[in-house]
């Protein structure tokens, strides 16, 4: 595990991350529906790289529609991004996390009951099959997940149903060392300075089966610094958000085949 200055951990070349909108985002996609879900469409329409994108538990929020535009056009392979709803327009209210009230705890304990991440895990196949149907120009695809979203990425890629070529878990919530042990895909991960740092360096370790790997921790980050619970008009938050996303456009060029 890594812990890298603002100068290091991507090649400038790879990308051209246009300048990040502090607030007011206009996205550059639509929503459409996929599968009977409402689902964020960005990126060039002849792009054979596909990304599903697996929201934190906040949902649609302006920092995460602007990191998938990002990803969608900022680097020399255009990508087609995919953000579908999987809590069907009830996300958890931003309020509740962290939890200032044992209400706000009951409640977010209450979400995660009813939205465990493996049941999106168990979905996701289904959905990419929905999804190539839609798109046959799309030859290959790929999984990225935000905290709560990081965690289906790893219980997705670690089963032999994983349908993706390769996956990126950004800040992701609940690491389990032991599901690494069943990824066959490159990895990426990028971790705040909230994730337990011992338990993030055994699933670094326990990525053997990986072709490829990254694993990074952004030290003075909070969990969420490039989804929802970014603050842009931080000038430091604002430069490391976009720092993440050249790392992991940089691993995409160079492991993504």
């Amino acid at each position: 595990m890594s812990t890298m200055p603002a100068t290091h951990g991507h090649n400038v070349a790879c990308c051209n991350i246009p300048p990040v909108v502090t607030s007011g985002y206009q996205p550059k996609g639509s929503y459409k529906e996929y599968d009977g879900m409402k689902t964020y469409h960005t990126g060039p329409s002849d792009a054979t790289k596909g990304l599903v994108v697996i929201f934190d538990i906040f949902g649609y929020f302006d920092q995460t529609v602007q990191g998938a535009d990002i990803l969608a056009t900022s680097s020399e392979q255009k990508y087609q991004v995919f953000i579908p709803d999987w809590f069907k327009g009830e996300p958890c209210p931003i309020e509740w996390y962290p939890p200032k009230t044992p209400e706000h705890q009951k409640n977010l304990g209450a979400f995660f009951v009813k939205n465990p991440p493996g049941g999106v895990a168990d979905a996701l196949p289904g959905f990419v099959e929905k999804l190539k149907a839609q798109h046959p120009e799309i030859k290959s695809w790929g999984l990225l997940g935000y905290c709560w979203g990081g965690k289906v990425v790893a219980l997705t890629t670690s089963r032999d149903t994983n349908p993706f070529a390769v996956g990126a878990e950004i800040h992701p919530a609940m690491v389990d060392p032991s599901e690494a042990e069943g990824i066959r895909v490159p990895l990426i991960l990028l971790a705040s300075k909230e994730e337990p740092p011992e338990t993030v360096a055994k699933f670094e370790a326990n990525l053997k089966n990986a072709p490829a790997k990254h694993v990074e921790t952004f030290g003075d980050q909070i969990h969420g610094w490039m989804a929802a619970r970014a603050d842009l008009s931080d000038p430091r938050v604002k430069e490391e958000y976009t720092r993440g996303y050249k790392v992991v456009l940089d691993f995409f060029a160079k492991n993504w085949s």
